[in-house]
């Protein structure tokens, strides 16, 4: 396997064995009666997102002692004027899903992305539950691990109707319906958290609307995949999401595709 832009073998290898590890926490406390508080925003926090997040920070800390970590529940505690003043950082969601989590669906996940000057560079997302983990570099390639089983995936192109669209169970709203019904002939596929991105990279999904709030981290190690599969995750006006360029951590709306020659713009 080539060495993954921005991450060599043996950094990749580190990456993925802090997020087992930061798995593992996960699935102590999934397995049992844990409790659930709300944060600022109301969304809900649980031990395991702690758990994930200090297994993570420190891994990463001890592994990259140069590269700043920006992780979703230590964020509000970085200065906005600090981080943008990071040129290389890990951008990471301990716990993405975390209302799946609750819901003991399983559809939640890990993300580690690292991004070089606004563009995710590598990205790693693990699914606790089963153990599945997705990695990939744009321009070098994009793998899905189960166990010491690692295969190559690709994006489905070109996209043949009926397009699968990602649809979340939490965040399906008005406008990503509309969007389903100009496409025509689709096929919804409801999944939670950034797994969307790796049904999209491994062609078990074409067209991934968002247009409710994401942040950075949600989106990060997701994007990286996807293009390294060979679709695009663009913003309304046709630009690859960036990162870390603004005061705000929040992303806009957003259509990740497998194909990206698809006449997404006609759709919106």
């Amino acid at each position: 396997m080539p060495a993954d832009r921005g991450v060599d073998a043996a950094l990749r290898e580190g990456v993925i064995a802090i997020a087992r590890d930061a798995a593992a926490a996960i699935l102590r406390v999934y397995e049992s009666d844990f409790d659930v508080e709300r944060k600022a925003d109301a969304s809900p926090l649980t031990e395991a997102d702690l758990a994930s997040h200090r297994c993570i920070v420190s891994g990463l800390a001890a592994l990259t002692p140069d590269i700043p970590v920006l992780s979703e529940e230590s964020a509000h505690a970085i200065a906005a004027s600090e981080r943008r003043g990071w040129r290389r950082l890990w951008v990471v969601d301990p716990l993405d899903g975390t209302r799946e989590f609750v819901k003991r669906n399983g559809e939640f996940c890990i993300n580690i992305a690292l991004v070089e000057d606004g563009a995710p560079v590598f990205g790693l997302i693990l699914a606790p539950v089963g153990g599945a983990l997705w990695h990939g570099a744009p321009g070098v390639g994009a793998w899905r691990r189960d166990g010491d089983d690692e295969r190559a995936i690709a994006a489905r192109v070109p996209a043949t109707s009926p397009l699968r669209v990602a649809a979340s169970r939490s965040h399906l709203d008005p406008r990503t319906a509309a969007l389903m019904q100009r496409i025509g002939d689709t096929q919804a596929v409801g999944m939670g958290s950034a797994l969307k991105f790796c049904l999209l990279a491994e062609g078990g999904m074409d067209v991934y609307p968002r247009f409710a709030p994401t942040s950075e981290w949600d989106t990060a190690a997701g994007q990286a995949i996807v293009v390294a599969a060979g679709g695009a995750v663009l913003d309304p006006q046709g630009r690859p999401l960036r990162y870390n360029q603004r005061d705000t951590l929040l992303n806009g709306d957003f259509i990740a595709l497998g194909d990206a020659s698809l006449p997404w713009t006609t759709w919106l």
